[in-house]
């Protein structure tokens, strides 16, 4: 053999060998990105399984209520919880994106451990404000220390080119699983709260949380490229996006939709036994029924937000969510009478399906807020932007939870018509439908209709 066959076999062998190395980093890293996906669904029962269950905890503190203070001030705690948590995130996002990325793992731990503790001091509460500071603001904060960080290496995970799916799907499908988690635990709750009471309904809920997020947080890996250590400017969080309109057309549409999606979630059961007349089994049924369509509209509208196939602009997909889940207030809620049954289901299929995925168009959402920041060539941070997202979505529920109590009171005095708007429920209606349809506001701004829809087939 000559020796320049020797040195063209010897190429041949370590590009061969390269290939090999290259194809077994990559089936690695995608199968770590798996366990990322899988380990960020589990999260979902510890993180919101509590908050998405609360108005079967209301009822429950309603009908046999034990502790000093008013039994009114209950309707607070779930707004609260959710509001706590959401505006949490931006710092934490913030704080976890860069500079302490290395401790996602520890701080997600230490949540787990704080919602847990708080949980357990939930169950001793002897007056209504210890329900308020145990499950409203300590249980939120612990559920969101785990959140940030694990969603943040989540997003990370997926923002590059790889074989499983693109970064919205994967919000999509963990927000999927979030909707699992609210179709379930209201049962669980029930089941717990007939059998034992809250004390121990907590004691046992405390006891899952923080088996499952230990779980999900085991699975979950931060991605190197978070961990490789960078000069001090590199560091840094670029902010020149909140200079620009885009940032603000989103951050507000999405306060104004969280103002009234999480209304339902913690008044449509008192309406349905109040109004409606129907048992405790099937109003919580109907919290049920809000979240099962979020199954699958989650992952759809993921996809409807970046695919290589049929692509609707961010403002589209924002406005579809928002504008159907108004008029599912306004025309089947508003119009539910007494033992209205048909249109409260109708009302929780349509609404669960619309409102529940607008969280989902957040994927383009950041794509959109990107490709500004590059036309601007400016440099932009999508954990950031997500978790900027998320505390507008608690300025939404907490500003929603602060406005119904008053609207809730008008409504005992005043009437604006007849069926669902014709009771104490009516202005809170209305106030859930404007809200929701604001949440589309974004459609308004677009530069071009006609570009709204392009198709790429």
């Amino acid at each position: 053999m000559s020796l320049h066959e020797l040195e063209s076999t010897r190429d041949r062998s370590s590009t061969s060998s390269d290939e090999r190395e290259y194809a077994s980093r990559y089936s690695d890293l995608d199968k770590k990105r798996l366990w990322a996906l899988v380990g960020s669904a589990i999260s979902q029962l510890p993180i919101w399984g509590f908050a998405m269950s609360y108005g079967v905890l209301q009822e429950y503190y309603f009908d046999h209520w034990t502790l000093k203070g008013g039994r009114q001030l209950t309707g607070i705690i779930g707004t609260t919880s959710n509001g706590v948590m959401y505006l949490s995130m931006p710092l934490l996002f913030a704080l976890f994106t860069k500079r302490w990325a290395r401790y996602r793992q520890t701080a997600a731990i230490c949540g787990a451990l704080i919602a847990c503790a708080s949980f357990i001091l939930s169950s001793r509460s002897q007056h209504v404000w210890h329900l308020i500071a145990t499950q409203g603001v300590l249980a939120a904060l612990g559920c969101a220390l785990i959140y940030s960080p694990l969603t943040l290496s989540l997003g990370e995970w997926f923002n590059t080119e790889n074989r499983i799916c693109n970064r919205a799907v994967a919000y999509g499908i963990v927000l999927s699983t979030k909707n699992i988690v609210g179709s379930v635990c209201p049962f669980i709750f029930r089941g717990l709260l007939d059998l034992h009471g809250f004390r121990t309904a907590l004691v046992i809920w405390a006891a899952i949380m923080i088996g499952t997020a230990i779980l999900s947080i085991s699975m979950i890996q931060t991605p190197q490229s978070s961990l490789i250590p960078s000069t001090p400017r590199g560091r840094k969080i670029p902010w020149q996006f909140l200079r620009h309109k885009t940032f603000w057309i989103y951050s507000i549409a999405t306060l104004l939709q969280s103002a009234g999606y999480g209304i339902p979630q913690t008044y449509l059961s008192e309406y349905a036994r109040n109004v409606s007349a129907l048992s405790p089994t099937f109003s919580t049924l109907l919290l049920t029924l809000i979240n099962i369509p979020g199954i699958c509209s989650s992952t759809f509208f993921g996809f409807l937000s970046d695919n290589k196939h049929f692509h609707l602009s961010a403002p589209a997909v924002t406005a579809i969510s928002a504008l159907s889940s108004a008029l599912a207030a306004f025309l089947f809620w508003g119009m539910a009478a007494h033992g209205g049954i048909a249109l409260l289901i109708l009302f929780a299929l349509t609404f669960g399906f619309f409102a529940s995925a607008y969280s989902a168009t957040w994927g383009g959402v950041m794509n959109d807020m990107e490709q500004d920041a590059v036309r601007r060539n400016e440099a932009v941070d999508s954990g950031v932007l997500y978790g900027l997202l998320n505390g507008a979505r608690g300025i939404g529920y907490v500003s929603g939870g602060l406005i119904s109590v008053p609207l809730i009171k008008a409504g005992s005095t005043t009437s604006i018509g007849g069926y669902g708007y014709g009771t104490t429920y009516g202005p809170l209606i209305v106030f859930t439908g404007l809200s929701l349809a604001f949440g589309g506001w974004g459609l308004a701004f677009s530069p071009k209709w006609k570009t709204l829809f392009h198709l790429r087939w």
